[in-house]
């Protein structure tokens, strides 16, 4: 009977954290953030203290995110008015989170700045001695790409709507394209900012959801980042 006790614990526990994930939108974030630096840590040379340091980081980003939906389901739970003090109990639990995400991209910034730097070092010259054209054929395969995960998916049209969001794939492939060949820090932020543009208008729209976009910006990041890696365009 004890330990049928314990058992169901362990069900609550992680029919929460399912709960968590399948409601809210910044916890998919959380996640896929996390995946993107596990693999990292296969991909970079990390010491065992570094991966310590990922995991309590990681787990103060997720648990928080948790706590905070606790608290705003109890909120709504016992108000059903707008009351001055759950506006502040809320706000609070959200900028818990936001403090501990903050620290996670210092902690990740910190540990993998200087892997990254000699990557982007290698990177950028291999970049540097490609011709004005290849630009364009990466183009034309992230395009390809996308319709084909489109098709994978079964969502929306290749041109609105589905997973993921084409606008945004081509728009952050640009953008990343652009940040290898230029070393103009103002042209690389302008071309983020346009390429982060056109994702929000998409969700503006209502054509794409918020995780449709983003999965489209990483998609587009990475899969320009491969072309030019392994095809040393």
């Amino acid at each position: 009977m004890k330990f049928k006790k314990v058992l169901d614990s362990f069900n609550n526990a992680i029919n929460g954290i399912i709960e968590t994930v399948r409601t809210e939108r910044n916890m998919k974030i959380h996640l896929i953030a996390t995946l993107f630096v596990l693999v990292a840590c296969f991909c970079f040379d990390i010491t065992k203290y570094e991966f310590l340091i990922l995991a309590i980081t990681i787990t103060m980003v997720i648990g928080a995110e948790i706590v905070n939906t606790a608290i705003e389901a109890i909120i709504d739970l016992t108000t059903n008015y707008y009351h001055p003090l759950a506006k502040v109990a809320k706000n609070a639990a959200a900028g818990a989170v936001l403090v501990m995400a903050i620290n996670a991209v210092v902690v990740g910034y910190i540990i993998f700045w200087d892997k990254l730097s000699y990557l982007s070092y290698s990177l950028l010259n291999k970049v540097k001695h490609s011709q004005p054209y290849t630009i364009f054929i990466v183009l034309v395969i992230v395009c390809i790409a996308t319709i084909i995960v489109k098709a994978i998916f079964g969502e929306g049209t290749p041109l609105k709507g589905g997973m993921p969001s084409g606008h945004s794939a081509l728009a952050f492939s640009i953008a990343t394209a652009i940040a290898l060949i230029t070393e103009e820090p103002t042209c690389i932020m302008l071309s983020y900012l346009m390429a982060f543009i056109t994702a929000q208008s998409r969700v503006d729209s209502e054509v794409h959801t918020i995780m449709e976009v983003v999965v489209g910006a990483i998609f587009g990041i990475l899969l320009t980042m491969f072309i030019f890696v392994v095809f040393r365009i």
